[in-house]
């Protein structure tokens, strides 16, 4: 398509960036701690941690990495933990000793751990305890030889740290027993990397920083490959978008999405180590009201979050109490932000909620609001400098802006392809580096991108296509509703009807009430003829949640009805 949109942008935001301002992410994050040496890096568990002291314990980390454990450049790491101190600590030791970082989902199962572990060759795995029985059950089915445990409490001053420790293991017990007889602890590994030579490698912007496994919502998880040169280019395709709204040195960014998470990664940990900024760590951000206590001893200027955090954050009555003078940015991913949850945030913080869409394989930012947005009007926004998109139909055929079809993407953000899985790579990069979304898009009439729906996600009723963003939409407008996933029933007469699961607000809410709300709002074949409550939706470890569990679900039922 033409490039029309980037008159949209304010004038300050570039329509290209460099993704070669440096050769790798080590280069940037040196010029960062040094610039910004003596000013916070990251917060957690009311510890600071300096930029200072973030590159010597990394630098300690990689230099252990190195000589004791003999890692050589390209070997992987995985990291399985939570938002601690110690992510960053082993996030950019692992980067600068040369080798690929594969973040892991904590909440895996030993199944998935197995398979991630198994799949990228990882020789090691930084883990924190409380996950370790995990890991114990599959380890000696896999290639790992290297265990490094930490707990925690381990990077907070020692006498907390124990306390903490003490507490998480013993009381609170969620710490269950496990045997890892020669794994090392992360605190030993940086008193011996401390004593020992750091040598930085030759890296190159196409040298893989991270293999970066997709959700696995559908099918296999497989390891996006994303080298230097992809994730600088997405660190200042966001810093292009976002940074006339904030100030170099001077942010504190709220972290609740965990940083094995793609969006998290990149968009608050590496943007704000470039920027100079704060990181607010949030340890467990399913425990509201301990989040809205920290939340009340930081003057936050940024947060990012998915559609459920910010719901259940607006639905918090002493959120409502604290002081968003100083909050310049609010972003939104991973899933569609609802209208009554952006138009909620927007009354009560007086800042715009703007919603960003990427996805693992584009590093992951593809486009995102303008910051100077005037009012909500339901898309993803406009895609990101150096960015080019495209809507095609089944066939791969390029179809006019007017059409409905699916998205590609191209762009220096744009994955090398799938970890050693060629098959799969090109199923959705083309030769000439077109990704294939899986997302069904339409382009309006002053170029913004509004994304319909994923094609697997698709309900059909009597041939008519009805997308569930759209259903969720108008019945998260209704006051009493707190959450709604939509899908698809198989019906004999129409192939399939709309169903939809609710979480009430409010207990007097009735299925009569809710469906005359959506006929106000919604043609006939788009109101849904299943209404059914429920206590709570499940939910990805990052707040996204899941149809296919529900589909999954409801699949059981009918068979077991059979």
């Amino acid at each position: 398509m033409d490039k029309v949109w980037l008159n949209r942008y304010p004038s300050d935001v570039p329509a290209e960036i460099s993704p070669d301002k440096y050769p790798s992410l080590v280069e940037m994050f040196e010029k960062s701690v040094q610039k910004y040496a003596d000013q916070t890096a990251f917060i957690n568990m009311g510890q600071v941690m300096t930029f200072r002291k973030l590159e010597e314990r990394s630098r300690a980390f990689a230099a252990y990495l190195q000589n004791d454990l003999k890692l050589k450049k390209g070997d992987r790491v995985a990291v399985m933990m939570p938002n601690l101190l110690q992510y960053p600590i082993a996030l950019f030791g692992i980067l600068r000793a040369g080798c690929v970082v594969v973040n892991v989902n904590p909440l895996y199962t030993p199944r998935e751990l197995e398979h991630q572990l198994n799949d990228s060759g990882a020789k090691a795995i930084v883990i924190v305890s409380n996950f370790a029985h995990t890991l114990e059950k599959v380890v000696d089915n896999t290639g790992v030889r290297h265990v490094i445990l930490t707990s925690l409490g381990d990077q907070l001053p020692r006498a907390k740290g124990t306390i903490v420790n003490f507490v998480v293991k013993y009381i609170k017990k969620m710490v269950p027993k496990y045997s890892l007889p020669h794994a090392t602890s992360m605190r030993l590994a940086l008193k011996k990397g401390r004593r020992m030579q750091y040598v930085k490698p030759f890296m190159t912007g196409d040298d893989i920083a991270f293999l970066q496994y997709t959700g696995g919502t559908t099918g296999v998880a497989k390891g996006a490959v994303l080298s230097h040169r992809n994730m600088l280019a997405n660190v200042y395709q966001a810093k292009g978008t976002y940074s006339p709204v904030l100030v170099e040195g001077r942010e504190l960014v709220v972290t609740a999405l965990p940083l094995y998470h793609v969006f998290a990664l990149t968009v608050n940990c590496l943007l704000f180590i470039e920027l100079g900024g704060q990181n607010l760590l949030i340890t467990n951000p399913r425990d509201i009201p301990a989040f809205i206590k920290e939340l009340k001893q930081h003057p936050f200027t940024a947060i990012t979050g998915v559609n459920t955090l910010f719901n259940a954050l607006l639905n918090n009555e002493d959120f409502h109490e604290l002081d968003f003078s100083n909050l310049s940015l609010t972003v939104g991913g991973g899933m569609a932000v609802q209208r009554a949850v952006a138009e909620g945030w927007v009354k009560l913080t007086g800042k715009h909620l703007l919603e960003g869409y990427g996805l693992t394989e584009c590093s992951p930012l593809v486009a995102a609001y303008p910051y100077d947005l005037v009012e909500y009007n339901g898309s993803i926004g406009l895609p990101v400098p150096s960015t080019d998109v495209r809507i095609v139909d089944d066939e791969g055929n390029v179809l006019p802006n007017d059409q409905i079809g699916e998205l590609q993407v191209k762009g220096p953000q744009v994955m090398q392809g799938y970890w050693q899985r060629p098959e799969a790579t090109k199923e959705v990069l083309t030769d000439d580096g077109w990704l294939s979304t899986g997302d069904v898009v339409k382009f309006d009439e002053n170029g913004f991108l509004h994304i319909v729906d994923r094609k697997k996600d698709m309900i059909l009723v009597s041939g008519f296509n009805v997308y569930p963003n759209e259903i969720e939409d108008v019945v998260a407008l209704h006051g009493k509703v707190l959450e709604v996933a939509a899908i698809g029933q198989p019906h004999e007469m129409s192939g399939e009807i709309v169903k939809i699961c609710v979480v009430k607000r409010d207990p007097s809410l009735t299925k009569d009430e809710l469906l005359a709300h959506c006929r106000e709002h919604l043609t006939g074949y788009k109101v849904p003829k299943i209404v059914e409550f429920r206590e709570e939706l499940p939910k990805t470890n990052v707040g996204k949640i899941l149809r296919r569990a529900l589909r999954e679900e409801q699949e059981a039922k009918a068979a077991s009805a059979e």
